[in-house]
Protein backbone atom coordinates (compact mmCIF):
# COMPACT_ATOMS: atom_id res chain seq x y z
CA UNK A 1 0.00 0.00 0.00
CA UNK A 2 2.93 2.76 1.07
CA UNK A 3 5.60 0.57 -0.29
CA UNK A 4 8.63 0.74 1.97
CA UNK A 5 8.98 4.41 1.70
CA UNK A 6 9.82 5.67 5.07
CA UNK A 7 8.32 8.96 5.05
CA UNK A 8 5.03 7.75 3.48
CA UNK A 9 4.72 5.72 6.33
CA UNK A 10 5.13 7.97 8.79
CA UNK A 11 2.50 10.12 7.50
CA UNK A 12 0.11 7.70 7.34
CA UNK A 13 1.02 7.06 11.04
CA UNK A 14 0.93 10.63 12.01
CA UNK A 15 -2.88 10.69 10.09
CA UNK A 16 -3.87 7.79 12.02
CA UNK A 17 -2.76 9.16 15.17
CA UNK A 18 -0.16 6.27 15.73
CA UNK A 19 2.94 7.36 17.32
CA UNK A 20 6.28 5.31 17.85
CA UNK A 21 9.37 5.37 19.69
CA UNK A 22 12.21 3.07 20.13
CA UNK A 23 13.53 2.02 24.17
CA UNK A 24 17.09 1.26 25.11
CA UNK A 25 17.29 -2.48 27.00
CA UNK A 26 20.18 -5.11 27.67
CA UNK A 27 17.82 -7.72 28.00
CA UNK A 28 13.62 -8.77 28.41
CA UNK A 29 11.89 -11.53 30.18
CA UNK A 30 9.05 -13.14 29.63
CA UNK A 31 8.02 -15.09 32.59
CA UNK A 32 5.55 -18.03 32.37
CA UNK A 33 4.27 -21.01 33.80
CA UNK A 34 6.81 -22.90 32.05
CA UNK A 35 9.89 -20.86 32.38
CA UNK A 36 11.49 -18.17 31.17
CA UNK A 37 11.86 -16.38 27.60
CA UNK A 38 14.87 -14.61 27.54
CA UNK A 39 15.46 -11.65 24.64
CA UNK A 40 19.11 -10.67 24.60
CA UNK A 41 20.04 -7.78 22.99
CA UNK A 42 16.65 -6.21 22.25
CA UNK A 43 15.39 -4.18 19.95
CA UNK A 44 12.49 -2.60 21.69
CA UNK A 45 9.41 -0.31 19.56
CA UNK A 46 6.88 1.14 21.53
CA UNK A 47 3.66 2.78 19.46
CA UNK A 48 1.28 4.22 20.72
CA UNK A 49 -2.20 3.82 19.13
CA UNK A 50 -5.60 4.97 20.80
CA UNK A 51 -4.04 5.51 24.16
CA UNK A 52 -2.59 2.12 24.27
CA UNK A 53 1.12 1.48 23.80
CA UNK A 54 1.65 -1.78 21.65
CA UNK A 55 5.45 -2.90 22.62
CA UNK A 56 7.13 -5.11 19.33
CA UNK A 57 10.49 -6.87 20.37
CA UNK A 58 12.67 -8.46 18.62
CA UNK A 59 16.36 -10.19 19.72
CA UNK A 60 18.20 -13.31 20.16
CA UNK A 61 15.90 -15.78 22.14
CA UNK A 62 16.58 -18.28 24.96
CA UNK A 63 14.83 -20.11 27.08
CA UNK A 64 15.30 -20.04 31.24
CA UNK A 65 14.20 -22.29 33.50
CA UNK A 66 11.76 -21.98 35.98
CA UNK A 67 11.20 -20.06 39.16
CA UNK A 68 10.26 -22.59 41.02
CA UNK A 69 13.29 -24.45 39.88
CA UNK A 70 15.46 -22.20 40.61
CA UNK A 71 15.03 -21.51 43.79
CA UNK A 72 14.24 -25.41 44.39
CA UNK A 73 18.04 -26.05 43.48
CA UNK A 74 19.30 -22.64 45.48
CA UNK A 75 17.74 -24.05 48.32
CA UNK A 76 19.26 -27.16 48.60
CA UNK A 77 22.38 -26.33 47.10
CA UNK A 78 23.14 -22.64 49.06
CA UNK A 79 24.11 -21.35 45.75
CA UNK A 80 23.55 -18.04 44.12
CA UNK A 81 20.98 -17.27 41.69
CA UNK A 82 23.48 -16.65 38.96
CA UNK A 83 25.13 -19.92 39.22
CA UNK A 84 21.47 -21.98 40.06
CA UNK A 85 20.38 -20.95 36.72
CA UNK A 86 24.00 -21.30 34.57
CA UNK A 87 23.99 -24.67 35.97
CA UNK A 88 19.87 -25.69 35.34
CA UNK A 89 20.71 -23.97 31.27
CA UNK A 90 23.83 -26.13 30.89
CA UNK A 91 21.62 -29.30 32.20
CA UNK A 92 18.43 -28.82 30.60
CA UNK A 93 16.59 -28.07 34.01
CA UNK A 94 17.58 -31.34 35.37
CA UNK A 95 17.30 -30.37 38.80
CA UNK A 96 18.17 -33.60 40.41
CA UNK A 97 21.55 -32.99 38.43
CA UNK A 98 21.95 -29.58 39.01
CA UNK A 99 21.29 -30.35 42.78
CA UNK A 100 24.52 -32.81 42.67
CA UNK A 101 26.56 -31.25 40.43
CA UNK A 102 26.13 -27.71 42.37
CA UNK A 103 26.90 -29.92 45.69
CA UNK A 104 30.01 -30.89 44.43
CA UNK A 105 31.51 -27.44 43.91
Amino acid sequence: MFGKDPKKIEQMMKKLNINTRELDASEVTIRTDSGDIIIEAPEIMIMTMGGRDVYQITGQVRKGPKEEDVRTVMEHTGKDRTAVEKKLEELNNNLAKAIMELKKE
